[in-house]
């Protein structure tokens, strides 16, 4: 596994790692679930090249979608989570009800939420773009402020309060 670490203003400190079968983590080195440096790992910035360069133009306004192999691991249940949560456009926030919809599990806000807390791949798999249904921020593993200045930087528009409605059909 290589690794290497982004220094940003919109997000923080980040830590990247990636194998041979594409980015396994983009992590918050500050954040509630940080990673710890396996051993064995090496720092190998020219790996990881391009997917820095990527977040740089998104982070700039630049870049709206990411080219990158990703390689997460989860369970079953999670994985469809984070495809769901590829489909969010850009500059667009969805509720957990809508992602447990578009799985197929209505219902299943709770575990949808579990299943987005536990995402490995921050900001690239945007789990920043889901919020409460009544347009509350909830928790994010950056902290909240990171994922209201992703939320702010996507789209300045978004609602944000208690009564705010959705920008997209995610109610």
């Amino acid at each position: 596994m290589i690794y290497d670490t982004l220094e940003t203003e919109v997000a923080g400190a980040l830590i990247l790692a990636a194998d041979e079968r594409g980015l396994r983590h983009l992590n918050f080195i500050n954040g509630r679930h940080p990673i710890a440096i396996a051993a064995g790992w090496r720092r190998a910035p020219e790996g990881l090249a391009a997917v820095k360069t990527q977040l740089a133009e998104y982070f700039s306004g630049e870049r709206r979608s990411f080219d990158v192999d990703l390689a997460p691991e989860g369970t079953p249940f999670q994985m469809k989570v984070w495809a769901a949560l590829r489909d969010i456009p850009y500059g667009r926030v969805v509720s957990y009800q809508w992602i447990a919809r578009r799985i197929g599990s209505p219902g299943a806000e709770r575990a949808v939420g579990a299943a987005n807390g536990r995402n490995p791949i921050s900001i690239i798999i945007p789990c920043h773009r889901v919020i409460g249904k009544n347009g509350s921020l909830t928790g994010y593993g950056g902290g909240l402020d990171a994922k209201r200045r992703l939320i702010r930087l996507e789209n300045p528009e978004t609602p944000l309060t208690a009564q705010a409605p959705l920008p997209f059909s995610g109610r």
